[in-house]
């Protein structure tokens, strides 16, 4: 960077100002600067409220609600690949009594040339849990031990069988859909951030590598950078370059961002509206904070053995998802808006040797899944925060391929389940069903729109007046269809 800057006077030729003349001269001098910026984290400098035809502002100050939510941040826990409800939280005798025989409704097959009517009961035995009378699989045993806290919703549907056109269905609001920002980054433009020092929206990825639907899933689609999903590594250093080099540390570094900042907003504006310059800079300041924040927030090592034990810490099998979970209650409790856990691929899709994959994947997250849920509640967190638990579909009741060791089962969008706990989700319960022997949604359906609505409600917006304007028109989280809020499930 050169150490002048050349201004013109009229009638004089061009001179060079030294940083200091600058800084000292400018109005975005590092005094104003820092001023504004402490104003704007306090409130004196509000938010203008965006009038009818416009945005919302563009940056991630905490800004307030359409009306008093009860959630302030959601964690979402999603389970690429379409758990099979009939297997771990719907349970059906007549399914389990008619195994074998042909299923006389019509089917829509993924899989075609492993397509079989025969009807498959589950292997696993269910129970009743907790006041509540709950029934979960055996292969869930700690979320069974949490089922009163939970909203298990047996009636979701998507309409679709597919991967994609349904994880696009639940994220961005209309099914099969790209471009379009997620429900993450809609929460985030309509609240901001409680926190200054750390991204609004944070996404826990895994080793095992992205998603089904890779960078879509926390896109923030034609809305600015701001606010789309801010990865973290799935392993240590979770964020690289968080340190600087030894010799810009300390009072080098510090003077350095102040001139950067000046500079930067200076450019910006000259430069009014430009949407990736204004993401950049908020980058870069967001950058110098977490040097601090995220160390902290990342760092599992300060908690108690007993934390560590609860979570799975302690055993190879879900050490890792454990540590995730456990990180996404360090950046809620500091203040992060939403924070998202996606598996490798889609581990929950469960073609073949279902007997082998599904225990597989259960013990590696019914642990870690219920000791977040444990660990809200104990701190005080759960009141106010949103725990949802799924994926973007079932799976049939009937088996693909034959009916062995090496069965599986097809994918299935016209019935399946999800749970929410927390944030003004009634405990305690179930609602909706599916069919006698799991396949389609016939009681209370739910679609994700109807689960977005009702997200929104929760966390204090109104999924019809949170509107950003682009390409012309007035865009929504949902777009293409009505949705109701489910208020049968919310507590009074």
């Amino acid at each position: 960077m050169n150490n002048c800057w050349h201004e013109q006077n009229p009638g004089s030729s061009s001179r060079s100002l030294s940083r200091r003349e600058l800084l000292a001269q400018s109005a975005f001098g590092i005094g104003a600067f820092a001023l504004a910026h402490l104003l704007q984290q306090q409130g004196a400098l509000a938010n203008p409220v965006a009038k009818p035809g416009e945005n919302l502002p563009m940056n991630l100050l905490a800004r307030a609600p359409h009306y008093v939510p009860r959630a302030r941040a959601m964690i979402s826990l999603f389970m690429h690949g379409g758990p099979s409800h009939v297997d771990l939280l719907d349970p059906k005798e007549e399914l389990s009594s008619k195994t074998g025989m042909e299923y006389g409704g019509e089917v829509v097959y993924s899989f075609v040339n492993r397509a079989n009517k025969k009807l498959f009961g589950t292997p696993w035995k269910f129970a009743q849990h907790g006041q509540s009378g709950t029934p979960v699989s055996e292969l869930l045993p700690h979320i069974a031990g949490i089922v009163d806290d939970l909203c298990v919703i047996r009636s979701m549907h998507t309409g679709h069988n597919g991967h994609e056109v349904s994880i696009r269905f639940f994220h961005g609001g209309i099914a099969g859909v790209t471009g379009r920002p997620t429900m993450g980054s809609w929460i985030t433009y309509g609240l901001g951030c409680e926190s200054q020092e750390l991204p609004a929206y944070m996404v826990l990825s895994d080793p095992g590598g992205h998603p089904v639907d890779g960078t879509h899933n926390w896109s923030s689609g034609f809305m600015p950078p701001t606010f789309q999903g801010t990865v973290l590594r799935p392993q240590e250093p979770r964020i690289l370059n968080l340190d600087p080099p030894g010799h810009l540390r300390g009072l080098a570094q510090q003077r350095n961002l102040q001139l950067l900042g000046a500079l930067n907003r200076h450019h910006a504006k000259q430069h009014p509206g430009e949407a990736d310059l204004e993401a950049r800079i908020a980058t870069y300041e967001l950058a110098a904070a977490m040097q601090t924040a995220a160390k902290d927030a990342l760092d599992v090592s300060k908690e108690p053995a007993y934390i560590h034990q609860l979570y799975g810490l302690d055993q190879d099998a879900t050490r890792e998802y454990g540590t995730r979970c456990l990180i996404a209650r360090r950046l809620i409790e500091r203040g992060v808006r939403f924070v998202q856990l996606f598996l490798g691929g889609q581990p929950w899709d469960n073609h073949n040797s279902i007997r082998k994959t599904l225990p597989e994947i259960c013990r590696r997250t019914d642990q870690p899944v219920a000791a977040l849920v444990k660990d809200l509640k104990q701190r005080g967190l759960l009141d106010s925060t949103i725990v949802h638990w799924g994926g973007e579909i079932g799976r049939l009741p009937v088996c693909e391929g034959t009916l062995d060791d090496s069965s599986g089962r097809d994918h299935n969008g016209q019935g399946f389940s999800i749970w929410l706990a927390g944030g003004g989700i009634k405990p305690g319960m179930t609602f909706g069903a599916t069919d006698e022997v799991g396949h389609r949604a016939v009681e209370n359906v739910v679609n994700p729109n109807d689960y977005q609505a009702t997200i929104l409600h929760l966390l204090g917006l109104d999924h019809q007046r949170l509107v950003y304007h682009a390409n012309g028109r007035e865009m929504r989280l949902i777009d293409s269809r009505p949705a109701r809020i489910v208020r049968e499930i919310l507590t009074a």
